[in-house]
């Protein structure tokens, strides 16, 4: 699972996922708001498109975005049926009609900047050009 581990929603999801998943052992976390983050590591998947939606990568290296992530992380911790009813339309659109509407505005709501500034603020951080940081 990757997430951004300075939104403090996304925070108390990743929470409970992780003591949940001390029974399961199904979930690797990934911040990628670490300054160690490496999209390589991650299905090629870069910071910008991260910070976009949730990202599920699977054992067998398959993506998973919006919803259905979320699906695939509460069935491997044993709460498939918080989903379930996305399996069915007209609730699988109307999911991911609002999924979509958290994930543009999720910035604002938790008080942090657009993602504008929030990219430049890293790639400064980390002394990144359009392609390669150094640490």
């Amino acid at each position: 699972m990757l997430y951004d581990g300075e939104c403090p929603l996304c925070l108390r999801e990743v929470d409970m996922l992780r003591k949940r998943n001390t029974q399961y052992q199904s979930i690797k976390f990934v911040d990628i708001s670490a300054n160690e983050y490496s999209p390589h590591q991650n299905a090629g998947i870069d910071y910008e498109a991260a910070m976009g939606r949730v990202h599920v990568i699977s054992n067998d290296g398959k993506v998973f975005t919006n919803v259905e992530a979320f699906k695939k992380l509460y069935e491997a911790v044993g709460l498939g049926w918080v989903y379930a009813i996305t399996n069915y339309e007209p609730f699988s659109t109307i999911a991911n009609a609002l999924y979509n509407v958290w994930a543009k505005y999720r910035l604002p709501i938790t008080g942090r900047p657009p993602l504008d500034e929030v990219l430049k603020n890293k790639n400064s951080s980390l002394n990144c050009d359009k392609k390669n940081c150094k640490k």
